[in-house]
C-alpha cells in the first residue's frame, strides 16, 4: 500500500539523518500509488492535480533519496529522461520499450534468465546483476 511505503520511506530518512518532510511524504506516496516507470514530470503532473504545491526540484531530490534508500530504481531507456520504478526485492524483470510511443512493458522469462546464467558460467564470469531492454515497435504503433 502506497501510504505504508511512504511511511517506511519517512522512517528510513529519519534513521539516515535526513529530515522527514510533508513534501517528501507526498512525493513518495504519489510515486508508490502511481506505479510503473515514472519520470519526475509525470509525478509532478499527478501531484499538481492535488493541492500539494511541490515543485520538480523537490520531486527530483526525493526520488534520489528513494533510490538511495533502495526503495526505487532509476532507469534510463534511451529517451534522455530518467524514469523511476519501485524496487521489489527478488522481483527481477526485464523491459520491452516502444521506440515510437515510449510504452514500456515489463516481462519475466525463466528460460532467458537461465540462458544468461549459462552463458556467464561458460565464460567463467560471476554475475552480480544484469539488465535486459528490448527496443522495437509495440502492436499499437506497428
Amino acid at each position: 500500500n502506497a501510504k505504508a511505503l511512504a511511511e517506511a520511506f519517512q522512517a528510513q530518512l529519519s534513521a539516515r539523518g535526513f529530515r522527514s518532510t510533508r513534501q517528501r511524504g507526498v512525493v513518495a506516496e504519489a510515486f508508490f500509488h502511481m506505479g510503473g516507470h515514472l519520470s519526475v514530470e509525470e509525478i509532478h503532473d499527478r501531484i499538481r492535480q492535488g493541492t500539494a504545491g511541490v515543485g520538480p526540484a523537490t520531486i527530483y531530490r526525493t526520488m534520489k533519496l528513494l533510490v538511495e534508500c533502495e526503495m526505487a530504481k532509476a532507469r534510463h531507456f534511451g529517451d534522455g529522461r530518467t524514469r523511476y520504478e519501485a524496487y521489489e526485492a527478488g522481483g527481477h524483470h526485464d523491459h520491452l520499450i516502444c521506440t515510437t510511443c515510449g510504452t514500456i512493458v515489463e516481462f519475466e522469462n525463466e528460460t532467458i534468465e537461465r540462458l544468461q546464467e549459462e552463458v556467464a558460467e561458460r565464460h567463467a564470469f560471476v554475475l552480480s546483476h544484469h539488465r535486459m531492454e528490448l527496443y522495437g515497435v509495440c502492436s499499437a504503433c506497428a
